[in-house]
């Protein structure tokens, strides 16, 4: 039934694909009257209330397909985990032994079993209800945008607002918000990875000669949501939005889930171990007590409430409370966590690779300088530049509006009137530089581009001296060279323009028409360091973070900020450095350099891959359609809410603000979280470890069980509750001085470090109850199991108090309120249970007052021990949490 089910819901997935692929095929063949027809729309756009109308017909444009984060699957996964299966296979065999096959039908084990599964999984859901909602508040606060034609203007919405019909703009750097046909294009390229694997952007035409037999992500006018734009301009209308795109029907049928992080391994890893050494541990428990005591029902049940016991059922809430707060806590320094898993990964993350411009400086583009080839100041640089920014219609950079404020200051708005825009050639970060086609009243065409000073200089066959042109020669380049040297040195971005008129009158504009050009002279702009930006480097490298920049400014530029913000430059690489190497040698290099310059998106990546191979955790900071590759690379991708639309996809962390300060407060705060996390797992692993040790060692040599199903049970429920702090825990600032990895081989060493010396401890507490209070007959074991009861429930609750730091607890080292309060209601409760009459309740003998020193002595003596054996594994392994 359950097969015919998943055969019917593939079918109906295939053909809602099937829908989907021939309605965007004939979209791609209309013409486009009947095309804008066929969609109800207009060139100019729609009205308000129509696109109201079809959002309430279409509904929001999201993937709902194959999501997970509803309330039905949060619920499942709180009651359906690894732990809470065995307790529920627990529960039903204790039923069958208790309940139908005992003369004497007992329901408390089995309600205690039942009732443990009903809090933590209560709990579980009632936190990963929290973590929702806080992580859908967070991701409103950096939702993506899209440019429409709204009420004949151009408007800004959020992408989920966009419906069919709208007619979108896309510039480099943007997000296509839905499947589209493209109405205009200018040198458009498209990168398609998300949906088809190619790595090579792909170029789309709005009247593309498309053929029948061409595959649908092959269509030249369509383009798909999940892919964005590398470069050009365009215009499109929206086809399908939401689930209707090709995207959407992709995801319908996707199956399997992403790749898991190290910290979720490192997670299962450790259940792992746990869950295989209580496997193990009830055939030992079972067998020994079978056959030392030849009560075999009631040594199966024993061995299943031990199994009970040793179960670490909080974990799953532990894990979830604790990275809801952490996230949460983290959105309030204004670092938002895309990715719940991406806090760990923060916190370990010891080199910042991060681009100069807005990190480092205030982001406020400056115009100082436009001058021609000499140095002198010369308006006519400023009034070429001016044409360039003002006409192109691409994504307006920093440098596009400072030299458009510079000139509007200068009062030279009115040369506009006397040209207009005939074609442009887009920026792109392999030719690094943007070319417009201008037209004068006397119809005179003219080309002027702007770009880096080096790739001008390779385009430019000319130069403007002196008020005339002359070849560019080996003295005329010098001159040139010199000047931008210069003020390139002084701290100055200087980009190059150049001009010619010798266009051709008719025809499409390339790239091919960018050569023999004119180079007539440079701009300079100023981006100051920010005051903030050499504290922040000081502060991350105080906390073992190395800042590492990464961009593609020049190397004098470069230089001069990051030996203001004090990054060493001294061994200062180029992209042309990075491009002769090889991947050995690249290997070192990142060992010794600080400063990589000139660098393009793919160089960017292979730095970031290097310092990886290096053994590093890298995180990478960009805002930019260059910064993709290496966002994508990185282990952490960090980026702003102002980013264009690919950065903030990619990354897995979005700042709010700009600024390293912010970005060292997060880490601190991930470091956080995941120390708190740490602490309850060694203590659950550590502490399960010794009671495995205890309970062979009690079976041994104890003629009656040491505690019966219904009080193990018990105790464990109160274990946990006492831990239900830690998430709320403070962490020593020690811990947070250098970051930490997920090592396995640590809980490991930890547990079989402190698990043998509880054990130690508890075969004390026997010896007490044995011949101290004289609980060594059969029929005074309920007095002995009180006894244990009580010292195991209250060691295991202060024991926290030790293991959650390395100094002194409550001298040193305070614990958070929530968890100071957690532990001592319950080691209050298991006092007032041990020493009232509440213990017959759970099947044992009040203890006499004359337990209370015993009580005392040994619970001192096992602190004392824990403490002074923490020195000893600190100095052996050189780490505490």
């Amino acid at each position: 039934m359950k097969f015919m089910r998943k055969k019917i819901i593939s079918t109906q997935i295939q053909k809602n694909r099937n829908d989907t692929e021939k309605k965007i095929r004939a979209y791609a063949f209309l013409e486009k009257k009947n095309l804008l027809s066929s969609l109800s729309a207009s060139i100019t756009g729609l009205t308000n209330e129509e696109a109201l109308e079809r959002q309430n017909e279409f509904g929001a444009n999201v993937i709902t397909a194959g999501n997970k984060d509803t309330t039905l699957h949060r619920l499942r996964e709180a009651v359906i985990n690894p732990f809470n299966v065995i307790l529920l296979v627990i529960a039903a065999v204790n039923y069958f032994t208790d309940v139908i096959a005992s003369s004497r039908p007992d329901y408390l084990t089995v309600s205690i079993i039942i009732f443990l599964v009903i809090v933590s999984s209560l709990i579980a859901f009632v936190q990963s209800q929290r973590s929702s909602a806080a992580a859908e508040k967070l991701s409103e606060m950096i939702s993506n945008k899209a440019d429409v034609w709204r009420d004949g203007k151009l408007t800004e919405i959020p992408m989920d607002e966009v419906v069919p019909g709208d007619i979108v703009k896309l510039s480099a750097g943007h997000m296509l918000p839905a499947d589209v046909r493209f109405l205009t294009t200018k040198d458009t390229f498209l990168a398609q990875a998300a949906l088809t694997g190619e790595s090579a952007p792909v170029e789309k035409f709005a009247d593309g000669d498309n053929d029948p037999g061409d595959a649908l992500t092959d269509l030249k006018n369509i383009g798909f949501m999940g892919s964005n734009v590398v470069s050009g301009s365009a215009t499109a209308v929206v086809l399908e939005t939401g689930n209707n795109t090709y995207f959407g029907s992709m995801a319908q049928s996707l199956s399997g889930d992403r790749a898991k992080t190290s910290f979720e391994r490192g997670v299962e890893s450790v259940s792992g171990l746990l869950v295989r050494r209580m496997l193990v541990m009830i055939p030992v428990v079972f067998l020994i007590n079978g056959i030392a005591k030849g009560d075999w029902a009631g040594a199966l049940l024993f061995a299943i409430s031990i199994a009970v016991g040793l179960t670490p059922e909080m974990l799953p809430m532990i894990m979830t409370s604790t990275l809801a707060k952490g996230a949460v806590s983290m959105s309030r320094h204004k670092v938002i966590v895309r990715t719940l898993g991406a806090i760990q990964t923060f916190g370990e993350m010891d080199v910042l690779c991060t681009d100069k411009t807005g990190t480092l400086t205030e982001d406020k583009v400056v115009l100082e300088r436009y001058m021609n080839l000499k140095g002198d100041e010369d308006t006519r640089i400023l009034r070429h530049a001016y044409l360039n920014s003002y006409y192109q219609t691409g994504l307006k950079n920093l440098i596009d509006l400072a030299i458009i404020n510079r000139a509007e200051q200068n009062g030279l708005e009115s040369v506009l009137s006397s040209y207009s825009r005939i074609d442009e050639i887009p920026f792109d970060f392999t030719r690094r530089r943007m070319s417009v086609v201008l037209t004068d009243q006397k119809g005179k065409l003219q080309l002027i581009t702007k770009g880096a000073v080096e790739e001008i200089l390779e385009i430019s066959s000319f130069v403007e001296m002196n008020g005339s042109v002359l070849p560019m020669d080996e003295e005329t380049r010098r001159i040139a060279l010199a000047t931008y040297e210069k003020y390139n040195n002084d701290g100055l971005r200087i980009i190059a323009v150049a001009q010619k008129n010798e266009v051709p009158g008719i025809g499409v504009f390339s790239v091919d028409d960018e050569r023999d050009m004119v180079l007539i002279g440079f701009i300079g702009f100023l981006d100051p360091p920010k005051e903030s930006a050499g504290t922040a480097i000081a502060a991350l490298y105080d906390h073992g973070v190395r800042t590492v920049v990464l961009t593609g400014d020049s190397e004098g530029v470069a230089a001069k900020v990051c030996s203001k913000v004090g990054v060493d430059a001294s061994n200062m690489m180029t992209g042309r450095d990075v491009e002769r190497m090889d991947d050995k040698e690249l290997l070192h290099a990142v060992g010794i350099c600080n400063l990589f310059a000139k660098l393009s998106p793919s160089q960017k990546e292979r730095v970031v891959k290097a310092f990886q191979s290096a053994g590093h955790t890298v995180g990478y900071m960009g805002d930019g359609i260059n910064d993709a590759p290496p966002l994508h690379q990185a282990d952490v991708g960090i980026s702003i809410d102002s980013a264009v639309d690919i950065a903030k996809e990619t990354a897995d962390i979005i700042l709010l603000e700009k600024d390293l300060m912010v970005l060292e407060e997060g880490v601190i705060e991930g470091r956080r979280t995941f120390g708190n996390i740490i602490k309850y797992i060694k203590m659950a692993a550590s502490g399960n470890f010794g009671n495995m040790i205890s309970v062979i060692a009690a079976s041994l040599l104890l003629p009656f069980l040491p505690m019966l199903p219904v009080q193990i049970l018990t105790q464990n429920l109160l274990c946990d509750f006492s831990q239900m702090g830690i998430p709320f825990d403070d962490v020593d600032k020690e811990y947070l001085k250098k970051p930490h990895r997920w090592e396995t081989k640590s809980i490991k060493s930890f547990m079989t470090f402190f698990g043998p010396l509880s054990s130690i401890f508890d075969i004390l507490c026997y010896a007490v109850m044995w011949w101290a209070i004289g609980a060594n007959k059969v029929e005074l074991s309920p007095l002995f199991h009180c006894g244990w009861f009580v010292f195991g429930t209250i060691s295991q609750v202060l024991v926290i108090h030790l293991i959650r730091t390395e100094k002194l607890p409550f001298v040193q080292s305070r614990p958070s309120m929530p968890l100071f309060l957690s532990t001592f209601i319950v080691a209050v409760l298991a006092l007032v249970i041990g020493f009232t009459d509440l213990s017959v309740g759970f099947d044992m003998h009040r203890l006499p007052v004359q337990f209370i020193p015993w009580l005392a002595l040994i619970l001192i003596g096992y602190l004392a021990a824990v403490q002074m054996m923490k020195k000893v594994y600190i100095q052996r392994y050189k780490e505490w949490m």
